[in-house]
């Protein structure tokens, strides 16, 4: 790629670098400014497009010497971003929005326009550098990329965060907020305010954040400014008389959101003089240097070389590399308060260095560590199997690795006669759920099974004692049990008014309650409900999104348990409990379960020399069975006449020793159709 390229803008011509960082000013040119659009929305394409190339080209012209290749240049814009800035010129930002409300479209044009990310490395979600990311359309991780841009002829440092969207990984955007002083709340303006955009919002007011309301996606068609920012001033009760209205993709308003991220969001606290305290909001583990954490320097400074502590393990390690998130890693010789960066010290035990603890000098250590994070409660468990039981201690290790990296899992050993020795492992949701096992396969080529999803129920014993118990194989006998609660969860359903009639179905069928219904605008509607947790693990989401083509949006929050009419339903296979596929459900439903969950196995098992019978019960009582006849050989083949006793002999002693193979026989049940019955439990329960 060449360095230079010239533009002919007004009769000017301007020398442009490959990518520039700073902003530098042109004479006697008039450049159209897209804040001048606000009165005409939407806006001809064919303008925004002209005022987007414009702006772009006013915005990141450099103004470098003719002899300045662009790899110099590139390498120039590369250093400046680790020249340090005053503390009071540091931000310290992340980007909240609702699932494909445009995040990281933003994100990406951020980056470019500051000149972080040259323009022949530049590509769509830029910081989704998960191959599950980018295939799914979807952030799963929090990433930290830091800036630099010349607001008023000042160099700043901005340090953003990108934040997932789905409310499955609410935790990575409540540590992403804690590393933050304020927040860009990104809102479709054709789709409006949905579920998650209230939630983030939420979160973002609990850590007392400067919040910009940003309205994106302006050039679309259906795109209506004005009544999204009305949206937002009546649900959110936010001023929306200074959003900012922009294109991610067109690069309209981009420079705008830069200066008001500048202008708006305050600095840090300069406490560089205390001792140091860092809190590690996110690490992950490298095959070769072992955990790499990142952190935000709240207080002190931090050298590289320097002898650092953990206070919350009590371990201490020499900091061999510390530096910054650009959005690559680049090495710095000193980190101060109110700096986002990286640490490599070689630390090889995964359980040293846990998110949310606190980094300090090992000889000048702080008095008080940092508060850290709320720890996580999983909503969703499910059993993890390795395909191959040799891969064991593979996958016990693969867990371990994984939960550095997303400290929402959790997992505690489990046995199953049927599968041998696995996990009992925690999610906050069933797209957290997929997600960790696509991981699990992928990055650690492990073959897993998982059982149906299930949540935690508490037990009261007959003796008072309450147990909590997440596996139905593990519940007492009915008559050693007094109740059982099930958690209920508090979901608000925002749905065109349209769709709320099958929404309201749908949440009946759920054995939800009704709580309120309100409108938010003109034809957009809350339904808030009350409903189990174990009602909504199933394929709750999909068929939301089904019924409303795709329009509704959820969130939903724990709210407590309550006592519920459940029972434990277990399968008999020849009269012999199968532990792995027992489910605990609503008695209600239970015989339709039951009846699916029979009839599939009939069809997946093979075959036997004897009857097999195949029951669904509730304790003793069988409420549903299927039977799979015995393979037969035809032993009235040799008989040509004769007297009927003598068929009947001949079959006698076949009825008997097909009487003796049933007592003494074991059928086993094949690991596909396993495979098969949890996946139908994940669609019945």
């Amino acid at each position: 790629m060449a360095g230079t390229t010239p533009t002919a803008i007004s009769r000017l011509t301007v020398v442009l670098p490959a990518n520039a960082g700073a902003r530098y000013p042109l004479k006697n040119s008039n450049f159209p400014s897209s804040s001048g659009l606000n009165g005409h929305f939407p806006p001809p394409i064919s303008s925004l497009r002209t005022n987007r190339r414009l702006k772009v080209l006013a915005q990141t012209a450099g103004a470098p010497s003719k002899d300045v290749s662009a790899l110099e240049l590139a390498a120039k814009v590369g250093q400046d971003r680790l020249l340090k800035v005053p503390v009071s010129n540091i931000r310290n930002f992340c980007i909240i929005a609702h699932i494909d409300h445009g995040k990281s479209t933003l994100a990406d044009k951020l980056l470019e326009i500051t000149g972080t990310v040259q323009k022949r490395e530049m590509k769509e979600q830029f910081l989704d550098n998960m191959d599950l990311e980018r295939e799914r359309g979807i952030t799963i991780k929090l990433q930290a990329a830091r800036m630099r841009y010349v607001h008023g002829n000042v160099p700043h440092c901005l340090n953003l965060i990108d934040t997932p969207g789905h409310v499955d990984f609410s935790y990575e955007v409540s540590r992403s907020l804690a590393a933050c002083e304020g927040a860009l709340l990104v809102v479709d303006a054709s789709q409006g305010v949905e579920a998650q955009t209230l939630a983030n919002v939420y979160l973002a007011l609990e850590n007392n954040l400067e919040i910009i309301p940003v309205l994106n996606k302006i050039d679309l068609p259906g795109a209506d400014p004005d009544r999204v920012a009305k949206e937002i001033e009546e649900v959110i009760g936010m001023d929306c008389s200074n959003a900012i209205l922009c294109s991610a993709k067109e690069g309209i308003g981009i420079i705008e959101i830069l200066d008001a991220i500048v202008e708006r969001i305050p600095p840090p606290l300069d406490t560089s003089s205390k001792a140091l305290r860092a809190l590690i909001f996110d690490s992950y583990y490298d095959p070769y240097r072992g955990v790499i954490a990142y952190f935000r320097v709240i207080d002190g400074t931090m050298k590289k070389g320097d002898r650092i502590y953990f206070i919350n393990s009590g371990k201490d390690y020499f900091a061999d590399e510390i530096g910054v998130l650009s959005p690559s890693q680049m090495q710095a010789e000193k980190l101060y308060a109110g700096e986002v960066g990286y640490l490599s010290a070689s630390i090889r035990s995964v359980a040293d260095a846990r998110v949310g603890d606190t980094i300090t000098h090992y000889g000048r250590k702080a008095e008080e560590p940092l508060p850290g994070y709320q720890e996580v409660t999983p909503m969703v468990f499910c059993g993890l199997f390795p395909v191959d039981a040799d891969q064991f201690p593979e996958l016990r290790d693969a867990l371990e690795k994984l939960q550095l990296n997303d400290a929402a899992l959790k997992f505690e050993p489990e046995t199953s006669s049927a599968m041998g020795f696995g996990f009992r492992c925690g999610f906050l949701g069933l797209l957290h759920m997929e997600i960790i096992q696509e991981r699990l396969e992928r990055e650690y080529n492990l073959s897993l099974i998982t059982t149906a999803p299930s949540v935690v129920y508490r037990v009261y014993r007959s003796d008072a004692e309450m147990i909590e118990c997440s596996n139905p194989s593990l519940l007492p006998e009915p008559g050693k049990r007094k109740s059982i609660e099930e958690p209920y969860v508090k979901i608000e359903m925002l749905t065109p008014k349209d769709y709320i009639g099958s929404l309201m179905e749908l949440a009946q069928d759920r054995r939800a309650v009704f709580k309120e219904m309100k409108y938010i605008a003109e034809n957009r509607a809350s339904l808030i409900y009350e409903m189990p947790l174990a009602e909504m693990v199933g394929d709750f989401f999909d068929q939301l999104k089904s019924r409303s083509k795709g329009y509704a949006s959820m969130e939903y929050t724990l709210i407590g348990y309550r006592e519920s009419d459940l029972v434990k339903l277990d399968i008999l296979i020849n009269g012999d409990c199968v532990d792995p596929l027992a489910t605990i459900v609503h008695k209600d439903k239970a015989y339709g379960v039951g009846r699916a969950l029979t009839q599939k196995l009939k069809e997946l098992i093979p075959r036997q020399m004897f009857k097999v019978p195949i029951q669904a019960s509730i304790g003793s009582k069988v409420i549903a069975s299927e039977a799979i006849s015995a393979i037969r050989k035809d032993v009235l083949a040799k008989c040509y006449g004769g007297d009927i006793s003598r068929k009947k002999k001949l079959l006698k002693k076949q009825a008997e020793g097909k009487k003796r193979m049933k007592a003494i026989g074991k059928v086993d049940v094949p690991q596909e159709a396993f495979m098969a019955v949890l996946k139908l439990e994940k669609e019945v329960v």
